[in-house]
């Protein structure tokens, strides 16, 4: 595990939690006021015995939105921006281009959203894509994409070399994310795959390029990748029909990856289909995989306090079934770890990776990690340097942390 040994490679962690900046650790039970949320019984003994204090719900009226100005507006537009939401937009110093509004202020209306200026984003979002360090002419992967704004993100810090692809299970979850990536102009180098990230396999296209060489141009009954259009095809209009009527939004676990969106610059515009699509082995995965990749784990959400807040008006039984429910607890562990392996799986040796989720438990974040690294020898913890500036604190594992924003944990690694 030592940084000098070339054949291994880090993981980074970060956890999205609610917690308090103001008041030490030591302090919180004597000061913490009640809840404020009616909060059903059976979440108060799920708090109970994940030892949670219910109190951190009592914030649900005063957590700030937040937002994301497109880099390279100028700093005129904030004071527009601010007149036409009627509210002040307080920058957050250690996340670049984010600011604060008020919780009640909806921005799906205003002009510089319909114009693509800005974009709603948590804070602790944020925080895991800059852990992440994503450079220009990284290969990127995000994981888990959906809705998008993460995309957004990551496609920014990316630039204009380098490549992103997003995987998400739900179509049109991740049809969201491809709205939103040409919404805002950031989807040239990008490629969308509705796929189980448990077992998603295909590699960065650019990675290849050598060995591709001798597939551009070739005909292959209309297999060739032409610039995407919205437009489907009739055979894909008919898989489209068979899916619904079968009732399910995801993608069965036994289907192929499939390809919603790839743009011009994505690199396989003129590359043959049954390449680019073809799944990657391990040994591949090392020397041509991914720089970074984001892990941020479907999970309960019981960290992200707006999302609690909402069963007000979902109703409780609603969190019994989403949240509490033992069976539905027990695959959402085994799929966290699943995520989380698959991950680190498609890094290339000294690449990095950031598991992240906006539950506020331990079994949902060090242990999944501590169980993971269990199993993965090459995978080394690193420390997240950017956060010595942040409002967070450390995790239950050393190099992992826990957010003071709205919603978040994670820890980063690499593959040694």
């Amino acid at each position: 595990r030592t940084p000098s040994d070339p054949s291994r490679s880090p993981v980074s962690l970060l956890w999205r939690a609610m917690d308090s900046p103001e008041i030490p650790p030591s302090d919180r039970r004597e000061e913490r006021p009640p809840a404020s949320l009616p909060l059903p019984a059976a979440f108060l003994e799920f708090l109970g015995e994940n030892g949670l204090d219910p109190a951190l719900y009592s914030k649900a009226d005063t957590i700030p939105r937040y937002i994301r100005l497109k880099p390279g507006m100028e700093s005129s537009v904030v004071t527009e921006i601010e007149s036409e939401l009627k509210c002040d937009l307080m920058r957050v110093s250690w996340l670049p281009d984010f600011y604060a509004i008020p919780p009640e202020i909806q921005i799906a209306g205003s002009k510089a959203y319909q114009q693509g200026k800005i974009y709603g984003i948590d804070a602790a979002s944020g925080a895991a894509i800059l852990a992440l360090d994503v450079q220009s002419g990284d290969h990127v992967l995000d994981l888990c994409a959906a809705p998008g704004a993460k995309l957004c993100m990551l496609a920014d810090m990316l630039g204009s070399s380098g490549s992103l692809t997003g995987v998400d299970v739900a179509k049109h979850r991740l049809a969201a994310c491809r709205t939103m990536l040409q919404k805002y102009s950031l989807g040239d180098r990008s490629r969308l795959f509705v796929a189980d990230g448990t077992s998603f396999s295909i590699l960065p296209v650019n990675s290849n390029l050598g060995s591709m060489e001798a597939f551009v141009g070739i005909e292959d009954n209309g297999s060739i990748f032409s610039e995407w259009t919205s437009k489907r095809s009739w055979k894909d209009r008919q898989k489209s029909k068979k899916a619904k009527a079968a009732g399910s939004p995801h993608l069965p676990s036994t289907s192929e990856p499939e390809l919603i969106y790839y743009g011009k610059d994505s690199g396989l515009v003129g590359l043959q289909k049954r390449y680019v699509l073809h799944p990657s082995t391990d040994a591949a995965a090392c020397t041509s995989g991914y720089d970074k990749v984001l892990v941020d784990a479907e999970c309960t959400h019981d960290g992200s306090i707006k999302h609690i807040q909402k069963f007000e008006f979902w109703g409780w039984k609603t969190l019994d079934r989403r949240v509490l429910n033992v069976e539905r607890t027990g695959n959402l562990l085994h799929l966290q770890l699943g995520l989380l392996t698959n991950g680190f799986k498609l890094l290339k040796t000294g690449g990095s990776l950031v598991y992240s989720t906006c539950s506020l438990t331990v079994a949902q974040n060090e242990n999944v990690v501590q169980q993971f690294l269990s199993k993965h020898p090459s995978a080394e913890l690193l420390k997240i340097n950017p956060a010595d500036s942040w409002p967070c604190r450390s995790g239950g594992i050393q190099k992992t942390l826990r957010s003071r924003t709205s919603a978040a944990a994670g820890a980063g690694e690499r593959r040694r």
